[in-house]
């Protein structure tokens, strides 16, 4: 009989779908994981604490599929998923409708200056001019990974005739490859951060690359915090050398209490909520476990598929 592992809070949208033939494993702490997983084949032991997950993943020594809510999990523990061979399914995707969302209201929030028509009316002041004038309509934007995120953002800001640039390791067609991106900085009224968190992206944009930016341009960052050289960000925004950033990512998260960014008004910072802000993200992982799970017992391969080796 194939044992799970599975955390308790999925449990109300599993336990009647799940099939008669398995030893299902319930748990709700830490602790209850780490006993859980022991001789489990299959693990879903997602936990706000990134440590009590590291130390399950280590407990897990029989475990054959891992499964996650969240796309990224490079804080895992690589060597051991490549040494033990573990399928790892992911969360790509998931929460993508949400985020690319996200990016464009950060973009017009940003362009029309609504934050200090939010603030106008906590003061009960009737403004009599817009605080923003900037139209999305004509402007250009370097989006940086093609990913699931990625590819619901540029059909999105195409629908506000946003010209929208393509950054692809792979390259291709109408998109720049990764040499090629940097040298064209200067073009954009939008840099749109949309990449995986690896060696190779962290502080791919840095003092250089900002102050290649127009003067007026905005970073929008929903990939990582650690993607960005963030003293070289907060140098630039407190000089305006750029035009604004959409924080939805930060280093360290949360943001410390008397971080300058925080006091920065062309700096605006959204908590890592882009991809909270729905109330399907339960439900569609659910319904994606299910079916790779009814994949997993037919031997057939399960999707979408995390790569230790690449880190995403």
């Amino acid at each position: 009989m194939t044992t799970l592992a599975i955390s308790g809070l999925i449990r109300p949208l599993l336990e009647q779908q799940l099939p008669k033939d398995l030893d299902v494993r319930w748990f709700m702490s830490p602790e209850e994981a780490q006993d859980a997983v022991k001789g489990a084949e299959i693990g879903w032991f997602d936990m706000n604490d990134k440590d009590a997950m590291v130390a399950t993943l280590r407990a897990a020594t029989d475990l054959k599929w891992l499964n996650s809510i969240y796309a990224g999990l490079d804080f895992l523990p690589m060597d051991v998923l490549i040494e033990r061979d573990i399928t790892v399914t992911n969360g790509v995707g998931i929460n993508a409708i949400t985020i690319a969302e996200y990016v464009v209201m950060g973009m017009l929030n940003i362009a029309k200056g609504y934050r200090d028509v939010v603030r106008a009316q906590d003061r009960k002041e009737w403004l009599q001019d817009s605080p923003g004038k900037r139209e999305l309509s004509g402007s250009k934007a370097l989006l940086l990974g093609y990913g699931a995120i990625g590819k619901l953002v540029k059909p999105r800001l195409e629908a506000f005739d946003v010209e929208v640039t393509v950054v692809r390791r792979s390259g291709g067609d109408g998109v720049l490859g990764p040499d090629e991106w940097r040298g064209k900085l200067g073009e954009f009224d939008w840099v749109i951060l949309a990449v995986p968190s690896t060696p190779e992206t962290d502080g791919m944009i840095g003092a250089d690359e900002l102050a290649t930016m127009k003067s007026d341009a905005v970073l929008v960052n929903i990939a990582r915090g650690e993607v960005v050289d963030q003293p070289a960000l907060v140098e630039a925004l407190q000089s305006k050398t750029i035009g604004g950033g959409f924080l939805d990512v930060t280093t360290p998260e949360p943001l410390p209490e008397d971080h300058v960014l925080w006091t920065l008004d062309n700096a605006h910072i959204s908590m890592h909520l882009s991809g909270r802000a729905q109330n399907k993200m339960f439900i569609r992982s659910a319904t994606r476990f299910l079916d790779n799970l009814a994949r997993y017992q037919r031997g057939e391969p399960l999707s979408p598929i995390f790569d230790p080796k690449l880190g995403y």
